[in-house]
């Protein structure tokens, strides 16, 4: 199967099921706080450290299946997997202060690429 394919279907069967958790959350606790997400973002990465240590010790699973649990599935379900792991990796190659940097630019430009999208909209004539 094609690697666009696979990340195509992981990445829908992870945003379903990303959205589910959110209803689940809500339901259950309410909106005072994002409890969904969160408990999507801890999840995914605990996912994705789990994957990514099994994958290292045995390999077993083909090339395919990885792109398609890691990439397609935890990407749809939480992109924060995949920060939290380059984030891990850059501190286990050295690079701590290149890791910090990354956590401190990532939050702050994105939150304010955030603020800045809705202003621009704002901005615009009714």
């Amino acid at each position: 199967m094609h690697p666009f394919l696979l990340v195509f279907l992981g990445g829908g069967l992870g945003a379903v099921l990303r959205h589910g958790a959110g209803v689940i959350a809500v339901r259950a606790l309410g909106t005072q706080f994002p409890y969904g997400t969160l408990a999507v973002n801890v999840v995914g990465a605990l996912v994705m450290g789990a994957a990514v240590a099994w994958f290292g010790a045995r390999g077993e699973l083909s090339s395919p299946l990885r792109l398609f649990l890691t990439t397609g599935l935890l990407g749809g379900f939480t992109t924060f997997s995949a920060f939290s792991l380059e984030t891990v990796l850059l501190y286990e190659r050295g690079q701590a202060g290149l890791a910090l940097l990354y956590v401190l630019a990532s939050v702050v430009v994105c939150v304010g690429a955030l603020v800045a999208g809705m202003a621009l909209v704002k901005a615009l004539p009714a």
